[in-house]
């Protein structure tokens, strides 16, 4: 039975998981379409060095909301280089992108290499801290995400084009600062992978509670055995993505 205490951690964690999810399952089925699987790893580890930066620059850890604006100034950067890839470099898009998530990863490294906190910032940055999450922060992401989606579903075409990479930088920013690296790429990527080969109507709809039980599992998982909540999300969503991608090939076979 849980206590009202850790409802009140684990409500807020989820609405933050939620909102992630409204913008991730949409952006990930794109991903998967355009065939470049680790351009949110790459964009999100290039926000994190941004992080890291203001984390490191006393003087720029006194800037207000440096936490933010500094990361997207990077993950805008990084989309910006690989937009304009994408129109010289299309075969290999991909290998570039890996090099820059390489990189990215090791400037991280470097950055922190002499700060004796800096393992246990790497760590946040990676695992993220969505139990900490506070309705107020969902604020500015809420909003943020809910006018992206407008703009989406005004014009979708803009999945299609160049401003895909911008929409992209700005959704993984913020994404980054909620929940890390590797729910990020998980929320993109497991929803949409579960149903890739789904034929049917609803492709959407089926995406989204593929997540949102990853999503609600993994948070249970995490308070009831005391694990950290990032790891067991992410080990949720992949058993949910699985038994979905399972459905449907059944389903698929059947018909």
């Amino acid at each position: 039975m849980l206590d009202f205490e850790l409802l009140s951690i684990l409500l807020p964690a989820f609405a933050a998981g939620l909102l992630v999810l409204s913008t991730h399952v949409v952006l990930g089925q794109q991903v998967l379409k355009r065939g470049i699987i680790f351009i949110d790893l790459a964009i999100a580890q290039i926000a994190a060095v941004g992080a890291i930066v203001a984390h490191i620059n006393h003087d720029l850890e006194q800037v207000a909301y440096a936490n933010v604006w500094m990361p997207a100034l990077f993950a805008f950067a990084g989309a910006g280089i690989i937009s304009w890839l994408s129109g010289r470099f299309e075969e290999e898009l991909e290998a570039f992108i890996g090099c820059f998530y390489v990189l990215s990863a090791v400037a991280a490294m470097l950055l922190l290499a002499n700060d004796p906190h800096g393992g246990e910032l790497l760590k946040q940055l990676m695992d993220g801290q969505i139990l900490w999450a506070s309705w107020p922060q969902l604020v500015f992401p809420g909003i943020v995400y809910a006018a992206i989606l407008v703009l989406l579903i005004a014009r979708p075409g803009l999945l299609e084009g160049k401003l895909f990479y911008f929409l992209f930088a700005i959704v993984i920013t913020l994404s980054v600062e909620l929940v890390g690296v590797y729910l990020v790429f998980s929320t993109l990527i497991l929803p949409a992978l579960a149903l890739n080969q789904f034929k049917g109507n609803g492709r959407l709809g089926w995406a989204y509670l593929v997540g949102i039980i990853g999503y609600s599992l993994g948070l249970l998982v995490s308070a009831q055995y005391d694990l950290p909540s990032g790891a067991s999300i992410v080990a949720c969503l992949a058993v949910s993505a699985i038994i979905c991608r399972l459905l449907v090939s059944y389903s698929s076979k059947k018909s």
